[in-house]
């Protein structure tokens, strides 16, 4: 990401509705799966912390962070969140069969080869373990924020579930979320495709009071979405997980 995108993102992510939503999202998914506080996550692409904030609040014990950024690094240290280890999510510098559970969340869609970077994951879960993969959705929707992410591409369900499977993770759970904001945005996105000079971020477009209103939608957004699966949303989630070993594992 542009260096700009970390400063506004550390400014705002403790309180945001897009990250606390997220955060609640994750950690009711630990819950259901009853992943134990003491096994080993791992937080694949960590940007300035916010998976590792609900992780160190959520009691966990045994966790760290991946992350290539030497800029996202050193604010994930100043607010203490880690440890965080600096490294490339297609050459993990990990053993295999390290983690019980891995989130990759917003993250294969800023890498050439997604392809690569699922099949290490793959390789750092332990037989059984899981993986969250999280990913912009619907092409329909690039914009400004796509390119000052470094996104490389939006995506699209069946083309995302097949690349996992591909990768040698089998998906359990899958959803689009973020459904009931997603003509709002498309409107949006396509308004300010128009114009060059478009705001730095959108979350710069964030005020208190659309804070407060967006952050009871999200909620109820997330509620209804692993229930509803609806077929569109502007992102997509897969709950995978590492077949046991014996039982279709390469």
């Amino acid at each position: 990401m542009e260096a700009t995108s970390y400063s506004d993102d550390d400014r705002v992510e403790a309180f945001h509705w897009w990250f606390k939503g997220r955060r609640a999202l994750f950690g009711r998914i630990l819950r259901q799966l009853g992943i134990a506080q003491k096994a080993s996550v791992l937080d694949a692409g960590t940007s300035v912390g916010t998976n590792l904030r609900l992780l160190r609040d959520a009691g966990y014990t045994n966790f760290r962070g991946l992350e290539l950024s030497e800029r996202a690094i050193a604010i994930c240290t100043e607010k203490g969140l880690g440890p965080i280890e600096r490294g490339d999510i297609c050459q993990m510098p990990f053993h295999d069969r390290t983690f019980d559970f891995v989130l990759a969340t917003d993250v294969i869609e800023h890498i050439d080869r997604d392809d690569t970077a699922l099949k290490e994951i793959r390789r750092v879960l332990k037989p059984g373990g899981y993986c969250l993969v999280t990913v912009p959705a619907f092409p329909s929707l690039w914009g400004h924020q796509d390119v000052q992410n470094h996104h490389k591409r939006r995506y699209r369900l069946k083309p995302l579930l097949d690349l996992i499977r591909e990768s040698g993770l089998a998906p359990e759970t899958w959803y689009h979320f973020n459904f009931l904001l997603f003509l709002p945005i498309w409107c949006m996105r396509q308004i300010l495709r128009r114009f060059a000079e478009a705001p730095r971020s959108e979350i710069r477009m964030n005020t208190p009071l659309t804070n407060r209103i967006l952050d009871w939608i999200f909620a109820i957004d997330l509620r209804m979405a692993p229930i509803l699966k609806p077929a569109f949303g502007v992102s997509l989630l897969v709950l995978c997980r590492r077949p046991l070993d014996g039982t279709g594992a390469p």
